[in-house]
Protein backbone atom coordinates (compact mmCIF):
# COMPACT_ATOMS: atom_id res chain seq x y z
CA UNK A 1 0.00 0.00 0.00
CA UNK A 2 1.21 3.42 -1.00
CA UNK A 3 1.71 5.82 1.73
CA UNK A 4 0.93 8.69 -0.78
CA UNK A 5 4.54 10.11 -0.07
CA UNK A 6 5.13 13.01 -3.10
CA UNK A 7 8.42 11.30 -4.26
CA UNK A 8 8.62 12.65 -8.05
CA UNK A 9 8.04 16.44 -8.41
CA UNK A 10 5.92 16.90 -11.36
CA UNK A 11 8.72 16.84 -14.83
CA UNK A 12 12.03 15.67 -12.88
CA UNK A 13 13.82 12.97 -14.56
CA UNK A 14 14.03 9.59 -13.81
CA UNK A 15 17.86 7.80 -13.49
CA UNK A 16 15.55 4.67 -14.56
CA UNK A 17 14.29 6.33 -17.92
CA UNK A 18 17.99 8.18 -18.31
CA UNK A 19 19.43 4.93 -18.17
CA UNK A 20 17.26 3.56 -20.33
CA UNK A 21 17.58 6.02 -23.07
CA UNK A 22 19.28 6.01 -26.46
CA UNK A 23 22.95 6.83 -25.16
CA UNK A 24 24.92 5.89 -22.69
CA UNK A 25 25.00 8.01 -19.37
CA UNK A 26 28.02 9.28 -17.16
CA UNK A 27 27.54 9.77 -13.57
CA UNK A 28 29.67 10.01 -10.26
CA UNK A 29 29.31 8.36 -7.24
CA UNK A 30 30.42 10.21 -3.84
CA UNK A 31 30.09 9.66 -0.34
CA UNK A 32 29.02 11.68 2.66
CA UNK A 33 31.56 13.32 4.23
CA UNK A 34 32.41 12.83 8.12
CA UNK A 35 34.50 15.97 9.64
CA UNK A 36 34.74 19.44 7.73
CA UNK A 37 38.00 18.59 5.87
CA UNK A 38 36.11 15.70 4.58
CA UNK A 39 32.98 18.46 3.61
CA UNK A 40 35.15 20.45 2.21
CA UNK A 41 36.71 18.30 -0.10
CA UNK A 42 33.47 16.61 -0.96
CA UNK A 43 31.49 20.14 -2.42
CA UNK A 44 35.23 20.89 -4.31
CA UNK A 45 34.90 17.59 -6.35
CA UNK A 46 30.93 18.29 -6.83
CA UNK A 47 31.32 21.85 -8.10
CA UNK A 48 34.56 20.30 -10.05
CA UNK A 49 32.12 17.24 -11.82
CA UNK A 50 29.51 19.70 -12.24
CA UNK A 51 30.47 21.30 -15.04
CA UNK A 52 31.16 17.92 -17.07
CA UNK A 53 26.74 17.67 -16.83
CA UNK A 54 26.53 14.44 -15.59
CA UNK A 55 23.39 12.33 -16.28
CA UNK A 56 23.11 12.09 -12.54
CA UNK A 57 25.31 11.35 -8.92
CA UNK A 58 24.62 9.24 -6.18
CA UNK A 59 25.49 9.80 -2.47
CA UNK A 60 26.02 7.05 -0.38
CA UNK A 61 24.98 5.09 2.88
CA UNK A 62 27.28 4.67 5.93
CA UNK A 63 27.70 0.94 7.01
CA UNK A 64 24.94 0.57 9.34
CA UNK A 65 23.35 3.68 8.62
CA UNK A 66 26.33 5.35 10.36
CA UNK A 67 25.89 8.65 7.73
CA UNK A 68 21.84 8.68 7.29
CA UNK A 69 21.26 12.10 8.05
CA UNK A 70 24.60 12.95 6.36
CA UNK A 71 23.41 11.33 3.38
CA UNK A 72 20.30 13.00 3.15
CA UNK A 73 21.30 16.20 4.17
CA UNK A 74 23.94 16.05 1.12
CA UNK A 75 21.77 14.42 -1.14
CA UNK A 76 19.23 17.08 -0.52
CA UNK A 77 21.69 20.22 -0.68
CA UNK A 78 22.96 18.54 -4.29
CA UNK A 79 18.94 18.41 -5.55
CA UNK A 80 18.47 22.40 -4.32
CA UNK A 81 21.70 24.17 -4.48
CA UNK A 82 23.20 22.52 -8.10
CA UNK A 83 22.39 21.71 -11.39
CA UNK A 84 22.62 17.59 -10.84
CA UNK A 85 20.27 15.04 -10.39
CA UNK A 86 21.25 13.07 -7.41
CA UNK A 87 20.21 9.65 -6.73
CA UNK A 88 20.49 8.74 -2.57
CA UNK A 89 21.86 5.18 -1.59
CA UNK A 90 19.82 3.49 1.07
CA UNK A 91 20.71 0.41 3.14
CA UNK A 92 18.69 -1.62 5.84
CA UNK A 93 21.61 -2.76 7.86
CA UNK A 94 20.48 -1.23 11.63
CA UNK A 95 17.28 -0.11 10.16
CA UNK A 96 13.56 -1.22 11.37
CA UNK A 97 11.26 -1.11 8.74
CA UNK A 98 9.70 2.30 10.78
CA UNK A 99 13.19 4.27 10.52
CA UNK A 100 13.38 2.86 6.60
CA UNK A 101 9.89 4.63 5.86
CA UNK A 102 10.87 7.87 7.57
CA UNK A 103 14.20 8.11 5.34
CA UNK A 104 12.42 7.21 2.40
CA UNK A 105 9.59 9.85 3.62
CA UNK A 106 12.86 12.22 4.02
CA UNK A 107 13.36 11.52 1.16
CA UNK A 108 10.74 12.08 -0.74
CA UNK A 109 10.14 15.52 1.29
CA UNK A 110 13.08 17.20 -0.48
CA UNK A 111 12.02 15.99 -3.82
CA UNK A 112 14.48 13.21 -4.04
CA UNK A 113 12.61 10.31 -6.25
CA UNK A 114 15.75 7.76 -6.94
CA UNK A 115 17.22 5.56 -4.47
CA UNK A 116 19.72 2.81 -4.85
CA UNK A 117 18.96 -0.40 -2.23
CA UNK A 118 21.25 -2.06 -1.05
CA UNK A 119 21.28 -4.81 1.98
CA UNK A 120 24.40 -3.12 3.52
CA UNK A 121 27.46 -4.47 5.07
CA UNK A 122 27.54 -4.39 9.22
CA UNK A 123 29.60 -1.48 10.49
CA UNK A 124 33.04 -2.00 11.45
CA UNK A 125 33.94 -5.67 9.41
CA UNK A 126 32.05 -5.50 6.03
CA UNK A 127 32.40 -9.18 6.03
CA UNK A 128 31.07 -9.83 9.86
CA UNK A 129 27.99 -11.79 10.24
CA UNK A 130 24.97 -9.81 8.49
CA UNK A 131 22.64 -9.57 11.37
CA UNK A 132 18.59 -8.50 10.43
CA UNK A 133 17.23 -5.85 12.42
CA UNK A 134 14.35 -7.37 15.09
CA UNK A 135 12.07 -5.04 13.31
CA UNK A 136 13.58 -5.29 9.80
CA UNK A 137 14.01 -6.91 6.57
CA UNK A 138 16.36 -9.33 5.31
CA UNK A 139 17.28 -9.09 1.48
CA UNK A 140 17.78 -6.15 -0.68
CA UNK A 141 14.79 -7.56 -2.70
CA UNK A 142 12.29 -6.68 0.66
CA UNK A 143 14.06 -3.18 0.90
CA UNK A 144 12.94 -2.65 -3.16
CA UNK A 145 9.33 -3.57 -2.01
CA UNK A 146 9.31 -0.86 1.05
CA UNK A 147 10.84 1.61 -1.21
CA UNK A 148 8.27 1.02 -4.26
CA UNK A 149 5.27 0.62 -1.53
CA UNK A 150 5.97 4.13 -0.61
CA UNK A 151 5.51 6.30 -3.55
CA UNK A 152 6.57 7.04 -7.36
CA UNK A 153 10.14 5.85 -6.54
CA UNK A 154 12.66 5.06 -9.02
CA UNK A 155 14.99 2.30 -7.66
CA UNK A 156 18.22 0.72 -8.66
CA UNK A 157 19.76 -2.02 -7.18
CA UNK A 158 23.62 -3.29 -6.71
CA UNK A 159 24.75 -6.01 -8.87
CA UNK A 160 28.21 -8.02 -8.20
CA UNK A 161 30.23 -8.79 -11.38
CA UNK A 162 32.61 -11.35 -9.54
CA UNK A 163 29.70 -12.37 -7.37
CA UNK A 164 28.45 -10.80 -4.08
CA UNK A 165 31.16 -12.06 -0.89
CA UNK A 166 28.27 -14.03 1.02
CA UNK A 167 27.56 -15.67 -2.29
CA UNK A 168 27.99 -19.43 -2.27
CA UNK A 169 28.74 -19.67 -6.66
CA UNK A 170 27.88 -17.26 -9.04
CA UNK A 171 24.69 -19.39 -10.01
CA UNK A 172 23.09 -18.60 -6.41
CA UNK A 173 24.58 -15.10 -6.67
CA UNK A 174 22.68 -14.63 -10.20
CA UNK A 175 19.21 -16.34 -8.83
CA UNK A 176 19.91 -13.77 -6.02
CA UNK A 177 20.72 -10.75 -8.18
CA UNK A 178 17.32 -11.69 -10.44
CA UNK A 179 14.89 -11.90 -7.62
CA UNK A 180 16.06 -7.95 -6.59
CA UNK A 181 15.06 -6.77 -10.64
CA UNK A 182 11.88 -8.67 -10.17
CA UNK A 183 10.96 -6.92 -6.71
CA UNK A 184 10.72 -4.08 -8.75
CA UNK A 185 14.07 -2.63 -9.83
CA UNK A 186 14.69 0.02 -12.40
CA UNK A 187 18.48 -0.67 -13.43
CA UNK A 188 21.18 -1.51 -11.64
CA UNK A 189 25.15 -0.19 -10.73
CA UNK A 190 27.48 -2.82 -10.47
CA UNK A 191 30.23 -2.43 -7.66
CA UNK A 192 33.73 -2.01 -9.06
CA UNK A 193 35.78 -3.95 -11.36
CA UNK A 194 38.78 -4.19 -12.52
CA UNK A 195 38.34 -6.51 -16.03
CA UNK A 196 35.58 -5.78 -18.24
CA UNK A 197 35.12 -9.75 -18.89
CA UNK A 198 33.83 -9.69 -15.21
CA UNK A 199 30.72 -7.55 -16.27
CA UNK A 200 30.08 -8.78 -19.58
CA UNK A 201 29.99 -12.53 -17.82
CA UNK A 202 27.47 -11.25 -15.76
CA UNK A 203 25.72 -9.33 -17.97
CA UNK A 204 25.08 -13.14 -20.25
CA UNK A 205 24.17 -14.77 -17.21
CA UNK A 206 21.56 -12.16 -16.32
CA UNK A 207 20.24 -12.25 -19.76
CA UNK A 208 20.51 -15.79 -19.93
CA UNK A 209 18.10 -16.15 -16.61
CA UNK A 210 15.46 -14.05 -18.28
CA UNK A 211 16.09 -10.70 -16.79
CA UNK A 212 16.32 -7.49 -19.20
CA UNK A 213 17.25 -5.15 -16.17
CA UNK A 214 20.02 -2.92 -17.46
CA UNK A 215 23.46 -3.05 -15.65
CA UNK A 216 25.41 -0.22 -15.63
CA UNK A 217 29.15 -0.52 -14.73
CA UNK A 218 30.95 0.95 -11.72
CA UNK A 219 34.30 2.16 -12.19
CA UNK A 220 37.35 3.38 -10.01
CA UNK A 221 40.61 4.15 -11.57
CA UNK A 222 43.97 2.91 -9.49
CA UNK A 223 45.63 5.73 -8.73
CA UNK A 224 48.25 4.09 -5.92
CA UNK A 225 49.10 0.50 -5.15
CA UNK A 226 47.08 0.75 -2.33
CA UNK A 227 43.63 0.86 -4.22
CA UNK A 228 45.05 -2.62 -5.59
CA UNK A 229 45.77 -3.81 -1.88
CA UNK A 230 42.33 -3.09 -0.97
CA UNK A 231 40.70 -4.52 -4.40
CA UNK A 232 39.23 -8.00 -2.52
CA UNK A 233 37.05 -5.69 -0.03
CA UNK A 234 36.44 -2.76 -1.96
CA UNK A 235 35.16 -4.93 -5.03
CA UNK A 236 34.71 -8.65 -3.13
CA UNK A 237 36.92 -9.89 -6.09
CA UNK A 238 40.75 -10.30 -6.48
CA UNK A 239 42.66 -7.68 -8.51
CA UNK A 240 43.35 -9.55 -12.13
CA UNK A 241 46.33 -11.34 -11.87
CA UNK A 242 47.79 -10.02 -15.16
CA UNK A 243 47.02 -6.56 -14.93
CA UNK A 244 48.85 -6.71 -11.25
CA UNK A 245 52.20 -7.52 -12.79
CA UNK A 246 51.82 -4.23 -15.00
CA UNK A 247 51.12 -2.00 -11.75
CA UNK A 248 54.11 -3.98 -10.01
CA UNK A 249 56.63 -3.24 -12.84
CA UNK A 250 56.07 0.68 -11.80
CA UNK A 251 54.69 0.61 -8.10
CA UNK A 252 57.91 2.66 -7.40
CA UNK A 253 56.85 5.61 -9.56
CA UNK A 254 53.77 6.92 -7.96
CA UNK A 255 53.18 9.18 -11.25
CA UNK A 256 53.30 5.90 -13.23
CA UNK A 257 50.95 4.09 -11.50
CA UNK A 258 48.36 6.91 -11.66
CA UNK A 259 49.11 6.80 -15.56
CA UNK A 260 48.80 3.23 -16.06
CA UNK A 261 45.76 3.41 -13.61
CA UNK A 262 44.09 6.18 -16.02
CA UNK A 263 44.98 4.51 -18.83
CA UNK A 264 43.31 1.06 -17.63
CA UNK A 265 40.43 2.62 -16.82
CA UNK A 266 39.90 4.50 -20.06
CA UNK A 267 40.76 1.20 -21.96
CA UNK A 268 37.86 -0.62 -20.16
CA UNK A 269 35.66 1.78 -19.97
CA UNK A 270 35.92 2.07 -24.08
CA UNK A 271 35.57 -1.95 -24.28
CA UNK A 272 32.45 -1.58 -22.23
CA UNK A 273 31.00 1.56 -24.00
CA UNK A 274 31.91 -0.54 -27.68
CA UNK A 275 29.88 -3.36 -25.99
CA UNK A 276 26.82 -1.30 -25.55
CA UNK A 277 26.69 -0.64 -21.77
CA UNK A 278 24.04 1.62 -20.35
CA UNK A 279 26.21 4.33 -18.86
CA UNK A 280 29.56 4.44 -16.76
CA UNK A 281 29.23 4.96 -13.10
CA UNK A 282 32.52 6.32 -11.57
CA UNK A 283 33.47 5.84 -7.98
CA UNK A 284 35.27 9.38 -7.02
CA UNK A 285 36.15 8.95 -3.38
CA UNK A 286 34.66 12.56 -3.81
CA UNK A 287 37.60 13.42 -5.63
CA UNK A 288 37.69 14.76 -9.25
CA UNK A 289 41.08 14.80 -10.90
CA UNK A 290 41.24 11.38 -11.95
CA UNK A 291 37.71 11.00 -12.72
CA UNK A 292 37.61 14.17 -15.19
CA UNK A 293 40.69 12.83 -16.94
CA UNK A 294 39.18 9.41 -17.57
CA UNK A 295 35.73 11.16 -18.26
CA UNK A 296 37.02 13.47 -20.78
CA UNK A 297 39.30 10.52 -22.85
CA UNK A 298 35.59 8.82 -23.18
CA UNK A 299 33.23 11.87 -24.11
CA UNK A 300 32.40 13.07 -27.61
CA UNK A 301 34.67 15.55 -28.54
CA UNK A 302 32.08 18.19 -28.33
CA UNK A 303 30.66 17.44 -24.93
CA UNK A 304 34.67 17.45 -23.25
CA UNK A 305 35.08 20.91 -25.33
CA UNK A 306 31.80 22.61 -23.94
CA UNK A 307 33.21 20.97 -20.22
Amino acid sequence: MSLGLPSRLPGAPSVGELIRGPAPTFSFEFFPPKTPAGEQLLWQAIRELESLRPSFVSITYGAGGTTRDTTVAVTERVATETTLLPMAHLTAVNHSVAELRNVIGRLAGAGISNILAVRGDPPGDPMGEWVRHPDGILYAEDLVRLIRAAGDFTVGVAAFPYKHPRSADVETDTQHFVRKCRAGADFAITQMFFDAEDYLRLRDRVVASGSDTPIVPGVMPVTRMATIERSAQLSGAPFPPALLERFERVAGDEEAVRALGIETCVDMCARLLDEGVPGIHFITLNRSTATREVWQQLAPAEVATAA
